[in-house]
């Protein structure tokens, strides 16, 4: 049985020319299609921004199992590729790790162990294509 932790709530209207809003207002952006003349975000920048956001929340788990303290200055750069092909259109994902600092034995044990335990990196096991590099 699982708890639930957190509900993220949103309206969007438009699609990829339209706006979103969550219920406590904290998110109220526009949208836009990828490499189009809106002013909006889109919906591979936000899957971006999220899973990069929860890889480091994951590294930070891991790490503290390990005994061992992230870098403050530790970044994810994630790239998310909107692709199509004759059975349509369809998603890739790369991240670009760095732990500046740690030998690369344990930065790889780090980065290994997030992908096993964040949730985003769940959802896209086995769904999409995804490149882990660690800089």
């Amino acid at each position: 049985m699982s708890n639930v932790l957190y509900t993220g709530k949103t309206h969007t209207t438009g699609g990829r020319e339209g706006a979103a809003r969550s219920n406590d207002g904290r998110l109220d952006i526009q949208l836009s299609s990828p490499g189009g003349s809106g002013n909006g975000t889109n919906p591979e920048q936000l899957f971006a921004a999220g899973w990069s956001a929860c890889f480091i929340g994951a590294m930070g788990l891991v790490a503290g199992k390990m005994k061992l303290a992230l870098p403050a200055d530790l970044y994810v750069d994630a790239e998310v590729d909107l692709k199509n092909d004759d059975s349509g259109y369809f998603l890739a994902a790369r991240l670009h790790v760095s732990l500046p600092g740690l030998d690369s034995g344990m930065a790889r044990a780090i980065v290994d162990g997030a992908h096993q335990a964040c949730p985003y990196s769940k959802l896209t096991r086995n769904n999409i294509d995804v490149e882990i590099h660690l800089i």
